[in-house]
């Protein structure tokens, strides 16, 4: 009998703390916690409409709505209430933050209800607010943030294993950035947007990038396509078109097939890495007035490389082993790599002394001028000077004796044609990949700072709203007046 008069006191313990909770005063119950006077501080109403929801009192407007239930139906959103709205002005200034404006709403639920906890089902206790950050849907064409303050509970039974939890709702998914209506996928493959960014476009870019650093993974890489249209000032002004799956020219043919006749006829110029498969979906899916360009960058980066396999092919062959740190040459790996022009007086003594001590057989000392010779053609005061540069190199580089700069010889002329284009049009000089190595930058900062995306589409969304041009592409130092 003692064991059930305990469980019928216990259940009545219960039903009066339901009872006392729901006219609140199952706060002063817990101990007086003052989160329940911040609710009802929330809930305040004030005339001026600035920073706090519109009054809600009968004495509203004549025609006798009520502005808060107009405010909460305009919002949309079941069970949530408009606390605040804010309204930042549309800022063509370079380095704005928000050019197209911005409207930030604060919303949160209504008076909490009875909540016990998942686990023991023990009532809970108010843990206070935190304020969630989400982009909504545009509204009469302005982006919208919304800050939802979310509650939070905790447990009153210590041997629970739940400790601290926050309300949930169904249009405001927890963990993410975006809401359930904001729909970014179909807004960033609506006809109008896609058209949209995909207008003026005349300089198309193309390059891989690491989407699963694992080796374990499969579909690793992603191609992404980039514009590189200069402004009226030859300004590049990159921004991302689209990522498709996989590194392969069928892929990237794929995509260019996609577009509309007007987009593809548009193209003029189409820088890439030396890569075959991108060059064949160009060759084959681009006009034949499109100019197809070797990365100046890629060019230099092949030589380098040459060069350095040459110094460790004659370091092993002398020494017998890989460099230390005091051998000759190791010493003066960073001096091959310098610019002839960029050298001092100090670096030259450095480099005749080196060669002398490490390179009996001068394969490193013919090497050198031959990449200095390569990289100078990029580097010429007019694009006739720097076409015959090149045209020297493609022409001596495959009958050198060194076998490293014999093979870059042979590479550079299967890709003779695209090597010089860099020099043919002499209004579009230096025209380059650079830009869409700096959307890859930003591809990069934003994976991480995701610590990765197991979902294509939702990696694509994510890059796409990062670097689709929308935001200011450099923004002014601070002090820089």
């Amino acid at each position: 009998m003692l064991a059930d008069e305990r469980v019928v006191l216990a259940l009545s313990l219960r039903s009066v703390i339901a009872i006392m909770w729901v006219s609140g005063k199952a706060v002063r119950l817990a101990g007086g916690n003052d989160q329940a006077r911040h609710d009802r501080m929330d809930h305040d109403r004030s005339t001026n409409g600035c920073t706090v929801r519109p009054s809600c009192e009968p004495s509203g407007p004549r025609h006798g709505a009520d502005p808060c239930a107009v405010a909460d139906q305009l919002l949309g959103l079941d069970g949530l209430h408009l606390l605040a709205l804010h309204r930042l002005d549309p800022d063509p200034s370079p380095d704005a933050e928000h050019p197209r404006g911005l409207l930030r709403l604060t919303v949160q639920t209504g008076p909490p209800e009875v909540v016990a906890c998942r686990d023991c089902g023990v009532l809970a206790a108010d843990h206070g607010r935190r304020e969630h950050r989400m982009a909504d849907a545009p509204c009469f064409g302005t982006p919208v943030q919304l800050i939802w303050r979310k509650r939070r509970w905790r447990r009153r039974e210590q041997r629970c294993p739940t400790g601290v939890w926050s309300e949930e709702h169904p249009a405001l998914p927890e963990r993410t950035k975006l809401t359930i209506r904001a729909h970014a996928a179909d807004d960033l493959d609506a006809a109008s947007a896609r058209s949209a960014r995909l207008a003026g476009v005349d300089t198309l870019g193309v390059d891989e990038h690491i989407r699963r650093p694992s080796a374990r993974h499969r579909n690793r890489a992603v191609t992404s396509i980039v514009d590189l249209t200069r402004d009226q000032h030859g300004r590049v002004h990159a921004r991302l078109l689209d990522v498709t799956l996989g590194r392969s020219g069928p892929g990237y043919a794929t995509w260019i097939r996609a577009q509309t006749r007007e987009f593809v006829d548009g193209i003029t110029h189409a820088p890439l890495d030396p890569f075959g498969g991108y060059a064949n979906a160009i060759r084959t899916e681009l006009p034949d007035g499109t100019i197809t360009v070797l990365d100046a960058f890629h060019v230099v980066k092949l030589a380098s490389t040459a060069m350095d396999e040459v110094r460790r092919r004659v370091q092993q062959a002398t020494l017998g082993r890989r460099g230390h740190k005091k051998d000759p040459l190791y010493r003066i790996r960073r001096l091959l790599t310098t610019a002839r022009e960029n050298l001092t007086d100090r670096g030259c003594a450095s480099l005749e002394a080196a060669l002398q001590a490490g390179d009996p057989g001068w394969e490193v000392t013919v090497a050198w001028p031959a990449y200095q010779d390569l990289r100078s053609m990029f580097h010429a005061p007019t694009p006739a000077a720097g076409r015959a540069i090149a045209q020297r190199v493609l022409d001596s580089f495959h009958r050198c004796p060194i076998p490293e700069i014999a093979r870059l010889g042979r590479t550079l002329r299967l890709w003779r044609a695209e090597v010089l284009a860099y020099f043919d049009d002499p209004h579009r000089y230096r025209i380059s990949n650079g830009g869409t190595e700096a959307i890859d930058l930003i591809i990069e900062r934003t994976r991480r700072l995701a610590h990765g995306f197991r979902n294509f589409t939702n990696y694509r969304i994510r890059i796409l709203l990062a670097a689709d041009g929308t935001r200011p592409w450099r923004r002014r130092r601070r002090g820089s007046g």
